[in-house]
C-alpha cells in the first residue's frame, strides 16, 4: 500500500511540476499568439485588412487549429518566443545553428539568398574584396551581420557598419537615396521591394542558400508536429504556392523603365485621382486600389488620354460604355472613374457566385479587358482539357488558345486575342499588389494588435 501510495504521489507531483504542452494550452485557450515583423515579405496592417505571406500563413495554421489569431510585432522575436510570450514566431526567419539554443524550427517552407545591392550609376561590385573601402550597413546583430563576421576570415580587412535602429528594407531605402553604397538584403524581401526601387540592383549572392522556418520554445514537440502537418498539406494541395505567388507576382518579369514611371506617377498623378477612386469603392464596393490599378494599364492615370481606336479618358471608356454608365464627359476624371468602376462591377455580376477572392477579381478583369463572352469560352476551353475553370491561373494558361484557329473554332464566339487580356491582367495585379503594399505601409502603426474575431469551432 505504501508503495502505492508513493508511486500515486509521485505521479502527482510530477504533473504538478511539468506544465501541459504548448498545443494542449494553445487548444484550450482557444486562442494562438504569434509573433512576426512589420515587413512587406511578413506581415503588414493594410488600409483595411491584414497582409503578408507570414499572417496568411498564421491565419490558415489558426484556422487549421480552430483557435483565434493574435498576431502582434516585436523587435525581438527569438527572445518573445525564448521567453514564451509568443507561441510561435513567423517573420522570415532563416533556419540558424546559432540561434537553436533558444527556440526550435519548424519545416523550411522557402530558400532565400542574401544578397549585396547597389544602385545603378555607382560601382558594382563583384566581390567581397570590391567592398572594401566602401560604406556597407546591415541590420544590427542580424543573421547577414553574422555572416560578414565568417567572411572576415576570407577578407580579413572587410569593414560594414551594424545599425541598431533601421530595419532591412531602411537600408534598402539608404542605398537607393544614395545615403550608403552598399546593403545585404534577403533574395524574397528584395524581391518584394525591386519595384519601389527601380534604380537598385542585386550584385551578387552572399553565402549559401538559407531555409525559411517557423520559430518556437523548444521542447515543444506536438506543436511542432502541428506545424509540420500543416506546410506538408497546404504543400500538397498548391495553397503554399499561391500564397507565395500573391506576393511574389509583382517581381516578375521586372521592367526597368516601366517601375520608374510607375513608382513616378504613384507620387505625382496617383494623389490628384486618389479621393475619386475612394469614392467609386464607396459606391460599387471594389477596392479603390484595384480600380486605380485598372486605370494606371488603361491610361497611366492620364485622363486626356485618346487611342486610335477612339476611347478616351482616364479608365479608357468607349462610346457605348460611357453612353451606359451615363458618362457625359469621358474626359472628365471623376466621371471616367466613376462610370469605369460601375461598369467593371457589373462585369464582375456575371462570374459565378461560388468563385472567391482572388481568381474572382481577376477574372473579372480579363473579362473587363476581353469581353465576358471570350472569357466564357476560354473557361469552357480551360474545363474540357480536364482544369479548373474557376482557377484564373488555369484559365490564364489557356486564354491564348482563344487565338489558335484548332481551338477558337471549337467555341460560341471565336477568336480573341487571350495573350493580350494575359498580359493585361498580369499587369494590373502587379500595380495592384504595389498599391496594396504603399497603401498599407503608410496607415500601418508598429503597436497595433490584429485579432481575428471569432475562433472557429473546435474540432
Amino acid at each position: 500500500m505504501r508503495g502505492l501510495i508513493a508511486i500515486v504521489m509521485g505521479a502527482m507531483l510530477a504533473t504538478c511540476s511539468s506544465p501541459p504542452p504548448l498545443l494542449d494550452r494553445i487548444m484550450r485557450t482557444g486562442e494562438i499568439a504569434i509573433v512576426t515583423r512589420n515587413t512587406p515579405a511578413s506581415f503588414y496592417y493594410g488600409a483595411d485588412e491584414p497582409r503578408g505571406i507570414e499572417y496568411e500563413l498564421a491565419r490558415g495554421f489558426a484556422e487549421r487549429l480552430g483557435v483565434r489569431l493574435r498576431i502582434f510585432t516585436a523587435d525581438q522575436v527569438y527572445d518573445t518566443v525564448a521567453s514564451r510570450k509568443a507561441q510561435i514566431a513567423a517573420a522570415s526567419l532563416t533556419v540558424a545553428d546559432a540561434r537553436k539554443d533558444v527556440v526550435t524550427f519548424g519545416p523550411a517552407y522557402q530558400t532565400i539568398q542574401p544578397q549585396v545591392i547597389y544602385r545603378l550609376g555607382g560601382k558594382k561590385p563583384r566581390d567581397l574584396d570590391d567592398l572594401l573601402g566602401s560604406r556597407l550597413e546591415v541590420v544590427a546583430q542580424s543573421s547577414h551581420a553574422a555572416l560578414l563576421e565568417e567572411l572576415r576570415a576570407e577578407v580579413p580587412t572587410l569593414s560594414w557598419v551594424e545599425d541598431f535602429t533601421a530595419s532591412a528594407e531602411e537600408l534598402i531605402r539608404r542605398v537607393a537615396a544614395g545615403e550608403i553604397d552598399y546593403t545585404i538584403a534577403d533574395s524574397h524581401l528584395f524581391a518584394v521591394l525591386r519595384h519601389f526601387y527601380p534604380d537598385l540592383r542585386v550584385a551578387f549572392s552572399l553565402g549559401r542558400d538559407n531555409q525559411v522556418a517557423w520559430a518556437l520554445p523548444r521542447g515543444e514537440d506536438s506543436l511542432r508536429e502541428s506545424i509540420a502537418a500543416y506546410f506538408a498539406e497546404i504543400e500538397a494541395t498548391g495553397e503554399l504556392d499561391k500564397i507565395l505567388d500573391r506576393y511574389y507576382f509583382a517581381s516578375r518579369e521586372f521592367d526597368y523603365v516601366g517601375s520608374r514611371a510607375f513608382i513616378t506617377h504613384v507620387n505625382t498623378r496617383l494623389p490628384r485621382y486618389r479621393d475619386y477612386f475612394i469614392e467609386a469603392e464607396h459606391s460599387t464596393g471594389i477596392d479603390w486600389r484595384l480600380l486605380a490599378a485598372i486605370a494606371y494599364q488603361e491610361s497611366h492615370w492620364n485622363p486626356g488620354a485618346v487611342s486610335p481606336t477612339g476611347v478616351r479618358g482616364i479608365m479608357m471608356l468607349t462610346e457605348h460604355t460611357a453612353e451606359m454608365m451615363e458618362v457625359g464627359d469621358r474626359d472628365d476624371a471623376r466621371a471616367s472613374i466613376i462610370g469605369g468602376a460601375h461598369y467593371f462591377s457589373r462585369v464582375l455580376r456575371k462570374i459565378p457566385d461560388r468563385i472567391g477572392m482572388p481568381d474572382r477579381y481577376w477574372l473579372g478583369v480579363a473579362a473587363y479587358n476581353l469581353g465576358f463572352g471570350h472569357l466564357e469560352d476560354a473557361r469552357i476551353i480551360t474545363q474540357s482539357v480536364g482544369a479548373n475553370p474557376d482557377s484564373w491561373d488555369q484559365v490564364r494558361d489557356r486564354l491564348p488558345l482563344l487565338g489558335d484557329e484548332q481551338w477558337y473554332r471549337r467555341v460560341q464566339r471565336g477568336y480573341a486575342p487571350g495573350q493580350i487580356a494575359v498580359g493585361y491582367v498580369d499587369n494590373i495585379r502587379r500595380y495592384y499588389e504595389i498599391l496594396m503594399w504603399i497603401d498599407g505601409h503608410e496607415t500601418f502603426t508598429n503597436q497595433r494588435d490584429i485579432a481575428l474575431t471569432d475562433p472557429l469551432p473546435i474540432g
